[in-house]
Formats: structure tokens, C-alpha cells, sequence
């Protein structure tokens, strides 16, 4: 991947993914366009100079001449940054996702190494059960019984203390839809009570694609409203919206074989029950985007066995 140089002209750099040249390839009419999606990941607004020295002619002329990214294949990477339309042009604020790692106590808080670990087996969930005290480690996702130890919880609003958080959200701001991507071959996605969600497709980069909905009322088990509680509890300073909840269950490969960890892994010290010890280690993402407002966020992910 690289960069274009950008002189101010309009530039259309266009490829094709695996599966559109296959589609094409068929000459039978299913190769056809029905959606697409803009991104500006590439693109510093700071460099807008309303106050430019030779007039309003100058003010974007950085900003258009910036260097733009060479299209690539790769789904799983390509624009962070989706642009979204929202008809109200009053709007200040646009709302964000941020891990909530605060709420009672920390329960789903990340492990102090940056990440989310999900223990593969039982024998590393017994090690990770706690740390050489007796206390429980954050963290510790028990990829094989899943309807224990901690779990990821994302939540939505407008993060500002100018709006206060009593306010609702329109509608172009609140959040009903999670798309849930992560590599099929390490993990699923559960629900708190142990609840394995339905994959909509699986693309050709083994990565899964789910769509979890906020049902309205109370919510579903993925999806609910985030409820008026104790500001220490809360990652959101504004208006709030929804929160998704889940854990994390082990993929067979990684729990009954060592072949992705010989393969895609390393070797890491985890300090557990009895003290530490060196475990397989793949390192990977769960993306979660918000369907309604585009935002986007990148949950790290580390999938763990005793060696």
C-alpha cells in the first residue's frame, strides 16, 4: 500500500477484492454494484487556513492536495473513517464508542497488559482464575466456559460535559445496530448468559461478520439501553445511547490444537494463581461498528494457552 500523489486534481483509484474479480470472471450479470462507501481516513482537517493570507481560494487548497491512499483489497483494513450522512446541519456533537472499563468496578475492564485475553482451555482458565492472592485478574475472558469471568461492554452517546447526560439523543445519534467483525478461526462472540451469536457471513479473510439490534424496551441480550446510574460508572460524559455486551468463546482449532499458535503466534508471560508462566499467544481484533452513526472502534484481543 502507498500514497498518490495529489495535485489538486480529482483522482479514482479503483481495484477489485478477490471476490468482485470472481464475480466478474463469471460474465453471467452477478457482478453488480448496489452499495459503496467513502472514507477520509487519510485526511487532516486541522490544515483548513480560514484565515489565509492570499483568500478564501487557500483555505482548503492543503487539504485537496493531500496524498491519497492507494485502493486495496484487503476489507478488513480499508477506511476507519466511513463518512455518514445526517439531513440536521445544527448538530454539534457527534456521538462516539469508547470501552466502558469503569462500570462495577472494573468488571470489564482490560487486562493491565492493554488487552483482553480469552483463555482457550481449562487449564488456562484455572491459572488466570486469579492472580497469586486470591484476587480475581481483569481481563480474563474464559473462552471455554464463557458464561464466566469478565466481559467486553461498548458504549455509545455524545461524550462532552456541554449537553447534559439527562438529555436524549435524536435519532441520527442513537445507536441501533452493532456489526461485530473477528477472525472465525479464534473465537465467537457470546452473550453474558452464554448465548452464541449467528454469524451473517464469513468473508474471504475467515473474518465474521455479525449484526447484533437494539430491540427496543429493554433491549436484547446484546444490545440495550445504558441506564441512569452513578457517574463513576459511566465512560460517556453526555447523552447516552446504547452499550453491547459480550464475551468471548474459544474456537475449536485453538482449544484442541497448538498448529494457529506454531503458525500466527508467539510466547508471552501471564501472571496467574501460581505466579508466572508462559503461554501460546495470537493477538487480534474484535471491530465494532456503529450501523446508524459509522463510528468505529477497535477492541484488542488476545487468545491465550498454557504451554
Amino acid at each position: 500500500m502507498g500514497f498518490l500523489d495529489n495535485s489538486g486534481d480529482i483522482i479514482l483509484d479503483a481495484v477489485l477484492t478477490d471476490t468482485g474479480r470472481m464475480r466478474m470472471a463469471k460474465g453471467d450479470g452477478s457482478f453488480r454494484i448496489v452499495k459503496f462507501a467513502l472514507g477520509d481516513d487519510e485526511i487532516n482537517y486541522e490544515l483548513y487556513q480560514k484565515n489565509h493570507a492570499s483568500g478564501s481560494a487557500f483555505y482548503d487548497l492543503e487539504i485537496l492536495q493531500t496524498p491519497i491512499l492507494e485502493s486495496f483489497t484487503d476489507n478488513a483494513a480499508s477506511m476507519k473513517s466511513k463518512l455518514i450522512s445526517i439531513p440536521r446541519t445544527n448538530l454539534l456533537y457527534l456521538p462516539i464508542m469508547a470501552i466502558n472499563e469503569v462500570v462495577e468496578g472494573g468488571i470489564a475492564s482490560r487486562h493491565a497488559d492493554g488487552v483482553f485475553y480469552v483463555a482457550v482451555d481449562t487449564d488456562s482458565e484455572d491459572e488466570l482464575a486469579t492472580d497469586e492472592s486470591g484476587d480475581s485478574i481483569p481481563g480474563i475472558l474464559n473462552g471455554v466456559n464463557p458464561t464466566e469471568a469478565g466481559h467486553v461492554r461498548v458504549d455509545q452517546g455524545l461524550n462532552t460535559s456541554d449537553i447534559s447526560p439527562k438529555r436524549s439523543l435524536g435519532p441520527e445519534q442513537f445507536e441501533t445496530q452493532y456489526q461485530v467483525q473477528m477472525d472465525n478461526r479464534f473465537g465467537q462472540p457470546v452473550t453474558l448468559g452464554g448465548l452464541v451469536g449467528n454469524e451473517s457471513f464469513v468473508d474471504d479473510d475467515n473474518i465474521a461478520n455479525y449484526f447484533f439490534s437494539f430491540a427496543g424496551g429493554a433491549g436484547s441480550p446484546w444490545v440495550k439501553r445504558i441506564a441512569s446510574v452513578a457517574a463513576s460508572n459511566q465512560v460517556i460524559s453526555g447523552p447516552r445511547g446504547t452499550k453491547l455486551v459480550f464475551r468471548v468463546q474459544a474456537g475449536l482449532e485453538l482449544n484442541t490444537s497448538n498448529a494457529l499458535f506454531d503458525k500466527l503466534g508467539n510466547t508471552v508471560s501471564i501472571t496467574g494463581v501460581n505466579g508466572a508462566k508462559d503461554y501460546y499467544a495470537i493477538d487480534s481484533t474484535i471491530r465494532c461498528t456503529g450501523v446508524t452513526t459509522g463510528y468505529r472502534l477497535d477492541i484488542p484481543v488476545r487468545y491465550v494457552k498454557l504451554k
